[in-house]
């Protein structure tokens, strides 16, 4: 050691850790999008965005929701709840999802032609033999907000004079992808993620942890959503989250209130990790699954609520003027039915009081488990949201030396955590033990430690009940006055 004469100084680390900070409702949707509209086209790439103007940008807009799912849910997420960020995840591939159109005639209006939807203007298109019109001299083409393709007769050229032209081009097929595609996989040649397997992809990307994950119409089956509640209960291994998932709402499935949870029970819709919505909603002249706005309200509670999901979303104002069926039929349900469908782990919507608000707190595994932490909602929530927390917040300590000074630096620093939580009544309380009990010697040698949180979040007051009763008592009052 060198000699030293004076006055030093040296630093230590802090004896707390501070907590790391998570999304506790990161969207993570996987669906179909126009992608062929966009100058990338992404497919099977997790694509996080937080306006709208940069969703429609990186995967093109539709407004067939039906062909184009996350379209939805963008219009959704953004346009109504303005909420974000969100990550989606397209898996409509252009190069594979597509047929042949060829040459159909078109009137010309305006100097315009109108192609309809899912036309892929980047695959070129053609015209009859010996009409050599080119792009740039006689032509511009492009995508209106709907998505339509429109084709702009430039002034001039060899185009000018027509009243009608034939032209045939490429044509989209997003109604081609199968709910296999959904579910995806690991491309075995080159080990790329697919469909729900991408989810594993955010948080290695973005560093940020999938809260909701959701897939409008393709949740409907139950293939999907299966692997969309396997994906909740293990995000790369170590984080939990929630699967917002619908009952299809047709003649063929469930379209009387009654039917839905003979549905839900035999397509097994029944665990803690799932949100089971039904019917759907509509405003105006769009149809949304209830997921869709299902999960863009609870984005929108979490906000108001520092971001910490200990706040039901149920009896909250959704963006819909009518619950309806895929037909878009309109569905009155009373609050005995909204009642019923409660009853069996589903959440449904009801007009009541104060408006069209989303109605009911238990998730999937209601009525057969009724175990707070798994059945009510915000409770099943808040911990995931804890466990996810602390994982994040201590794997810097991962590895470091096994003693006293580490196992008291975890313990008082997430009990700070919970303290703090306690305080805005996010918990009713919590604390963290180092138990002997369950760190046997054997684990200890292995470098294994076992901190055991204990903590209690709010349930919601999901039943309120005034006792009147006729007092005698009070008819003294008629002698006081006189």
């Amino acid at each position: 050691m060198a000699f030293r004469h004076g006055v030093y100084k040296s630093e230590v680390p802090m004896s707390i850790i501070p907590p790391s900070q998570i999304n506790a409702g990161l969207p993570v949707i996987v669906g179909t999008a126009p992608v062929y509209m966009c100058e990338e086209m992404k497919v099977n790439e997790p694509v996080l965005v937080y306006r709208y103007e940069e969703a429609v940008k990186a995967l093109g807009y539709s407004s067939d929701w039906k062909k184009y799912t996350l379209c939805e849910f963008m219009y959704s997420q953004f346009a109504l709840f303005a909420k974000s960020p969100a990550v989606m995840i397209n898996v409509f591939d252009p190069e594979s999802h597509k047929e042949n159109v060829n040459l159909t005639s078109y009137s010309i209006s305006d100097g315009e032609i109108n192609l309809g939807q899912d036309v892929m203007l980047s695959k070129g298109l053609t015209f009859e033999t010996g009409k050599n019109y080119v792009q740039g001299e006689d032509y511009e083409c492009g995508y209106d907000d709907s998505g339509n393709a429109v084709v702009s007769i430039i002034t001039g050229g060899k185009m000018s004079a027509l009243t009608g032209v034939k032209i045939g081009h490429v044509r989209a097929k997003p109604e081609s992808v199968s709910a296999d595609e959904i579910i995806g996989g690991i491309e075995v040649s080159t080990g790329k993620h697919k469909g729900l397997e991408c989810i594993n992809d955010v948080f290695p990307k973005f560093r940020l942890i999938p809260g909701l994950i959701g897939s409008p119409k393709y949740s409907c089956d139950s293939g999907v959503a299966g692997v969309m509640r396997a994906k909740a209960e293990n995000i790369n291994g170590i984080f939990t989250g929630q699967a917002v998932i619908d009952i299809p709402c047709d003649s063929a499935n469930a379209d009387v209130y009654t039917e839905v949870p003979e549905w839900k029970n035999k397509h097994n819709y029944m665990a803690e990790r799932e949100i089971v919505c039904w019917p759907k909603v509509k405003l105006a002249d769009k149809i949304f699954h209830l997921s869709t706005q299902l999960i863009g309200l609870m984005n929108q509670v979490d906000s108001e609520h520092d971001d910490v999901p200990y706040k039901s979303p149920s009896n909250e104002l959704l963006q819909m003027d009518s619950c309806v069926n895929d037909a878009g039929e309109e569905i009155m349900l009373g609050l005995e039915q909204a009642n019923y469908l409660n009853s069996q782990g589903i959440v449904t919507c009801l007009n009541f009081m104060s408006g069209w608000a989303a109605w009911g707190n238990r998730t999937g595994c209601y009525p057969g488990n009724t175990d707070p932490k798994d059945a009510f909602i915000p409770v099943r929530r808040m911990f995931d949201y804890v466990g996810n927390l602390f994982i994040t917040t201590f794997w810097q300590r991962v590895d470091a030396p096994v003693t006293v000074r580490l196992i008291r630096q975890i313990v008082n620093s997430f009990n700070l955590v919970l303290n703090g939580m306690q305080a805005r009544e996010m918990i009713l309380g919590g604390r963290v033990e180092f138990k002997e009990s369950e760190n046997v010697l054997t684990d200890l040698m292995n470098g294994i430690l076992k901190f055991h949180v204990y903590m209690t979040p709010p349930v919601p007051a999901e039943v309120i009940e005034g006792i009147l009763e006729f007092d005698p008592e009070y008819m003294n009052t008629l002698f006081e006055g006189l």
